[in-house]
């Protein structure tokens, strides 16, 4: 495990926290490669049934560490940073099949914003800004930015935000549908810890078949749509947790979820 990310283990839950709070944990080759692993560690190990994203510092994640890339003995090259850095990131955030919290403790841009966006729920205080500054520096949204934010806003709200880099609030962010809730700064900790024990302690197969049907919503028609529901819900049916949910509510005491 590197010093750029740390992770924690307890009550089912990793918390993996980007920790270059000097850069205000920006990425550099190393922490991509490191979130990477980490990321991959948390799927395979069965004792972790959610995730949780977060920064050390002021901020989330502010993008690209640009001292990198202009640097010319350390910079990889805008094809490694895509290919080999974000694209993968991105990727996993959305195959892994548990549920994945972007606890959005300070500011979120460039592909800070949009990693926080490939999160399956996200939370932010009443102090956080997301801001699509690609084209403050001349460049395009990239780590799926073109494609969850239009998804998430509509289209003419997400290309007036892509082309201007306008900074957002989270409270704005909550109205407009880019994230799941904006919370008060005192409650911040305590509402991602709440929230993620929850998930943590729900029917993890349900909760990665929902997630995966969202996904393929996204491109799917109608038809497809329907049968892949169709199919899932006949895997999930077939579950332990399904069993355990319905003795459960006709027992009306609370259900014991296993994630299986």
């Amino acid at each position: 495990m590197s010093k750029s990310i740390q992770l924690k283990i307890e009550n089912k839950v990793a918390y993996i926290t980007f920790n270059r709070p000097e850069v205000f944990n920006s990425f550099n080759r190393e922490m991509a490669f490191s979130l990477q692993e980490t990321l991959d560690a948390c799927e395979t190990n069965k004792e972790v049934r959610a995730i949780v994203l977060t920064g050390n510092g002021k901020a989330f994640c502010a993008g690209q560490d640009l001292k990198e890339v202009t640097d010319p003995d350390l910079n990889p090259g805008f094809k490694k940073i895509l290919e080999e850095h974000y694209n993968p990131i991105i990727t996993r955030i959305r195959s892994i099949k548990k549920p994945i919290i972007g606890a959005i403790n300070g500011v979120a841009a460039g592909a800070g914003a949009n990693i926080a966006l490939a999160c399956d729920v996200v939370v932010a205080h009443e102090k956080v800004s997301f801001i699509q500054a690609f084209s403050l520096i001349g460049l395009v949204p990239d780590s799926a930015g073109t494609f969850f934010l239009p998804r998430l806003i509509g289209f003419q709200k997400a290309l007036a935000l892509a082309m201007l880099g306008d900074k957002i609030g989270a409270e704005e962010a909550e109205k407009m549908g880019m994230i799941y809730k904006c919370v008060p700064t005192e409650e911040f900790d305590e509402t991602i810890n709440k929230l993620a024990l929850k998930l943590a302690n729900m029917p993890t197969k349900a909760l990665g078949m929902i997630k995966e049907l969202f996904n393929t919503s996204m491109t799917n028609d109608l038809e497809s749509q329907l049968a892949l529901e169709s199919k899932l819900q006949i895997e999930a049916a077939q579950s332990e947790d399904y069993k355990e949910g319905v003795a459960a509510f006709i027992e009306k005491r609370q259900p014991n979820f296993k994630g299986n």
